[in-house]
């Protein structure tokens, strides 16, 4: 018998992320006392102990720290090939088409779609703007099968896959007076234009985390469809704006304008792919959101990971 398993190696990777027994045994759908026992299994197959007990967060031993280095080798292929293997299996035709109601996600979206693309060439993909009109019931009547949101809504037979969680960020000209506030306070935008997307205000994170629990309104509401137009008006003290901190690295890198975090712990909201009940655990659909993830940890600036969470 292999002294060591890949349901080991799943086990303490469950324990780094959860950082407690309770709940890396929810995570890997164990009990804690079964985690309990596959946890002294491998250490009486090792020899050795691999975490401190009693450690709060659990901390690791030397041996258990290189064991989570064999499992963030191996793990990614293993789960590589059980998905091309199940491809193989299931065949690898569907459809996906795609609304994006993130104004600003067309960046890191397009290198999500030709990396899938290249292992899913026979899948039909259409990819159009969510900006004229309410995507998520589109999603309902099967008109679409992937929307692309931060606005989840309770919707009959929607779930909703999380790809990473951001921070909303005030921008300003590097000359405006709230560049040189340390805490930005919702009182703040009552004298400003505030420049946003075109969409309803009740959807936007600035309003729905920030301005509307305080009831504070901007003294003015500018719109505009195009990320690059928001920075320039907002460079050109034509107002301020709140984005996306991933959206905004390379304006900030460049000098365009200032970014300061909302309240004393920020603003942070996370992105998600909505998609019907029915079509979630289709092969080629597991594989975009999970490409999607990937892709985007990758490639965008201050996200963090957050895990999926369980269908309701």
């Amino acid at each position: 018998m292999a002294r060591i398993e890949i349901k080991h190696l799943r086990t303490l990777i469950a324990l780094r992320e959860c950082g407690s027994l309770v709940e890396a045994a929810q995570r890997v759908h164990l009990t804690q006392s079964a985690l309990s026992h596959q946890l002294k299994e491998l250490e009486d197959r090792l020899g050795q102990p691999v975490v401190i007990r009693k450690s709060k967060p659990l901390k690791f031993t030397d041996s258990g720290e290189r064991l989570l280095q064999l499992a963030d080798s191996v793990l990614p292929q293993v789960e590589q090939t059980e998905q091309d293997i199940l491809r193989l299996a299931q065949g690898k035709q569907g459809r996906l088409h795609i609304a994006i109601e993130c104004h600003s996600c067309f960046e890191w979206l397009m290198p999500t779609l030709d990396e899938y693309r290249e292992d899913w060439p026979d899948v039909e993909i259409d990819l159009i703007s969510g900006f004229n009109f309410d995507p998520l019931p589109a999603l309902t009547r099967s008109e679409l099968d992937l929307v692309i949101t931060s606005d989840p809504m309770p919707l009959p037979g929607i779930r909703y896959e999380p790809l990473f969680e951001y921070e909303a960020l005030l921008c300003v000209a590097k000359q405006h007076p709230l560049a040189h506030k340390k805490l930005i306070e919702p009182a703040d935008f009552s004298t400003e234009t505030l420049i946003t997307y075109p969409v309803e205000k009740e959807r936007l994170d600035v309003f729905k985390y920030f301005l509307n629990p305080a009831g504070v309104a901007p003294a003015a509401v500018r719109t505009s469809e195009l990320t690059l137009m928001i920075i320039q008006l907002v460079a050109s003290q034509r107002g301020v704006c709140v984005l996306p901190n991933w959206a905004i690295t390379d304006y900030l890198a460049k000098g365009y304008v200032v970014a300061r975090s909302l309240g004393d712990d920020g603003v942070w909201a996370k992105l998600y792919a909505a998609v019907r009940d029915e079509t979630a655990s289709l092969p080629y659909m597991e594989t975009f959101i999970h490409t999607a993830r990937e892709c985007s940890h990758r490639t965008l600036k201050g996200i963090l990971q957050v895990p999926p969470e369980p269908a309701s």
